[in-house]
């Protein structure tokens, strides 16, 4: 309306109307055409102004950017297209491009100012137009190079983890949202840089110049992260705090309460059902059962032994895990052949590849034991409190370990530990070098063990000359051993009074990250490869960093067997390597393979870890 009351005629004919008593509905024909076309050329010239205001503000910021940030963002973004150790999106690439692009701008101007900070000699109007020619044309052809050749980078790691291909059009896709993602964050620096130079010419009044410009930088830092802390950070963390819990407290449509007396969460349970998590209810629930695992060995077996503990079960860690300890009496947990106190991760998941496989070879003659101590992921969980794993894995093993050892050693379980992802950390610190002297537990499964595992890592770091990272071998292997896909891990060297298996993937990002690769190149990436590696993966400093980092979130996101998806035909092996079953042949190790094989979706990602 107010566009239209810009037309001169409209205008006269309003006023001419007013004066006559007359409606707009009275107008001629004619007159509604001259509005209407003076109407419509008013549209269009406002239409060629904004523009025209477009393309001015889009050529100033152009021309305001630093030539030699531009340089470096490009380099940046090319070598993000790059394959890492798992296949992307074009939405996740697009936005690890456009971040590794906008880093890129951030290392070019820092070069750009640190160069104008020292008061090195400019260099002349001729050497900068030759050198952005240059820069412009390699750039050009760098570009040209990477998006023809992104696509079967990607399709490199598809096809060594049997996904399908991407389209020939993913490559242009990541660059137009690499170009937005860029974009954005290079203003959002740009926006840091004016709140600084505005605090720093305040401070000139009082300061030297220089000064002045660190003093205002520092400033306006520590606002931003102290706004971002406080605000928007624990805002974030309070509503998901909120979500994951009411999610915990959530029952899942297919989960039904358990009725036999030797369940955790049936009536005569000393564990209520309604306090225990809603991955703690699946893993009590589920399961193989009696019949089925009578079927698979032709033979009466009994039913498998599944004690947890929710975080609601009891006020505080120590009760948790003494109720625990009372549920693995009440349920005669101790006359079983085989007892596993398993970490479970972040948010109380315990991994069913890892608990079926183990019922199943052992003919149900199982306890597995759990504590949940989070409902919140485990990338989350590390955030917000790194030692609760460890204090929770620590305290139920302690329990356990203090009524195991007084038991007879003739009729007592095997003990074993195991834990995956987060539960690998805690459950690897759960016992010390002065328990295994005492009176030795009998191994422990890791599967997927983070990067912050100092245990892990000292252990990579010692391996035997000549042994791959992702594949380590230690010493003679009688007490610690490193297991990946099934094809390669079945061996007959003997083992010492304690087995050790470390299951890991070699394109497991959740392993193998660390912030080091900024400026380090790893030892999985020198000499031999894993199996399901790119042999396009090259290290680039800062680069590397961001893929693997990127790469962190989408762990599960790919088939079994891969990344941080652990198959249960690993586990089968890995679990003979540990528990040594006696009565378990090879043709069983097949069948049970088979089995699994057959009960696996079309396609499955893991869930909750």
């Amino acid at each position: 309306m107010s566009l239209l009351r810009k037309c001169p005629s409209y205008d006269r004919l309003r006023r001419r109307n007013r004066g006559n008593n007359r409606t707009n509905s009275s107008y001629s024909d004619t007159e509604r055409q001259i509005v209407v076309i003076e109407f419509m050329s008013l549209t269009v010239k406002e239409q060629i102004t904004f523009q025209k205001r477009v393309q001015v503000i889009a050529v100033r910021y152009w021309e305001t950017l630093s030539f030699v940030g531009m340089i470096f963002a490009g380099l940046l973004f090319a070598t993000s297209m790059t394959p890492s150790l798992l296949p992307r999106s074009f939405t996740t690439q697009g936005l690890l491009s456009g971040f590794a692009a906008a880093c890129g701008y951030a290392c070019g101007v820092l070069v750009d100012w640190t160069w104008r900070f020292l008061q090195f000699r400019p260099l002349s109007v001729s050497v900068k137009r030759r050198a952005r020619l240059i820069a412009l044309a390699s750039a050009g052809g760098l570009m040209i190079i990477v998006l023809w050749r992104a696509t079967s980078w990607q399709n490199s790691i598809r096809g060594l983890m049997e996904m399908p291909p991407v389209a020939s059009s993913y490559a242009f896709s990541t660059a137009f949202l690499a170009a937005v993602v860029g974009v954005v964050l290079i203003t959002v620096g740009r926006g840091f840089v004016f709140c600084s130079v505005f605090v720093a010419q305040r401070l000139k009044k009082f300061v030297p110049d220089r000064l002045a410009y660190v003093l205002a930088a520092c400033f306006v830092l520590i606002c931003t992260v102290t706004v971002s802390n406080n605000l928007v950070a624990r805002s974030l963390l309070n509503l998901m705090d909120a979500s994951f819990a009411k999610l915990d407290r959530l029952t899942d449509k297919d989960v039904v309460q358990p009725v036999l007396w030797n369940q955790s969460g049936s009536d005569p349970s000393l564990i209520e059902w309604n306090t225990i998590g809603r991955r703690g209810k699946r893993f009590v629930a589920a399961g193989p059962t009696a019949k089925e695992i009578s079927n698979f060995h032709q033979k009466e077996c009994i039913q498998p032994l599944r004690i947890y503990v929710g975080l609601n079960s009891r006020p505080t860690m120590r009760q948790r895990a003494q109720l625990a300890l009372e549920e693995l009496k009440r349920t005669d947990a101790f006359q079983r052949s085989v007892l596993v106190v398993a970490t479970p991760t972040g948010t109380g998941w315990i991994d069913p590849s890892a608990a079926d496989t183990l019922e199943y070879m052992h003919a149900g003659d199982t306890a597995i034991v759990a504590l949940q101590y989070s409902y919140l992921p485990s990338w989350l969980t590390i955030t917000v409190d790194p030692e609760r794993s460890t204090v929770a894995a620590r305290l139920l093993f302690d329990e356990i370990y203090r009524h195991w050892k007084n038991l007879p050693k003739a009729s007592r379980p095997k003990l074993y530990l195991h834990g995956l992802s987060l539960g690998a950390l805690g459950s690897e610190l759960s016992t010390d070098v002065l328990t295994i002297f005492e009176d030795p537990i009998d191994g422990a499964l890791w599967s997927g063990p983070p990067f912050p595992s100092r245990q892990w890592e000292l252990l990579t770091q010692i391996r035997n000359e000549g042994s791959p990272a992702w594949k380590p071998e230690i010493r003679d292997s009688r007490m610690v051993r490193f297991y990946g896909q099934s094809d390669d891990v079945w061996d007959d060297r003997e083992w010492g009074p304690i087995r050790n298996i470390y299951l890991q993937y070699a394109s497991d990002p959740m392993v193998f990250f660390s912030p080091d690769l900024l400026f380090e190149e790893p030892d999985w990436l020198q000499g031999e490869r894993g199996p399901d590696v790119s042999p396009y993966l090259k290290w680039v400093p800062v680069v590397t960093c961001l893929q693997i980092a990127f790469d962190l979130p989408l762990a599960t996101n790919v088939p079994l067997g891969y990344g941080h998806n652990y198959a249960p035909e690993d586990y089968i092996d890995a679990w003979v390597g540990v528990t040594n079953p006696s009565e378990f042949t090879e043709e069983k190790r097949r069948r049970l393979k088979d089995l699994f094989r057959d009960r696996r979706p079309a396609s499955f990602l893991a869930d909750g870890k």
